[in-house]
């Protein structure tokens, strides 16, 4: 579980200073990653060359952006964390949401394993 947390710490801290290659160090290279808003998926993606060209897209939407662990809970194969949000936009996503805003959300995020690669990402606010 040390382990798992630590590869997750890695992950979650590469997201926030937006580096990419540090995104993708322990992910398998058939990653599928989900994102879910208001209960429906809104981004669905699966191999590690999609995960990279989100990856490198999100990064000219956020001015700032960072995810704080709150709390870890493990399973066998699987490890869900609970996230504080926070962001500055640098685009307009809406009419109500310009660039400048900020966000703040709490959610949570699934990370499935299989031996030390992270599988699959599930993103749920």
């Amino acid at each position: 579980m040390e382990q798992r947390e630590q590869v997750i710490k890695q992950y979650i801290a590469a997201y926030n200073s937006f580096d990419v290659e540090g995104m993708l160090k322990d992910l398998d290279e058939n990653i599928n990653f989900e994102n879910i808003s208001g209960g429906e998926v809104n981004l669905s993606i699966t191999g590690i060359s999609a995960f990279r060209e989100q990856a490198e897209k999100a990064k000219a939407f956020f001015v700032s952006r960072k995810q704080t662990i709150t709390a870890f809970r493990h399973d066998a194969n699987q490890t869900e964390i609970d996230i504080d949000y926070h962001a500055v936009l640098a685009i307009d996503f809406s009419d109500t949401l310009k660039k400048g805003d900020t966000l703040n959300m709490k959610g949570k995020s699934v990370f499935n394993f299989l031996h030390s690669k992270i599988t699959s990402i599930t993103d749920v606010s």
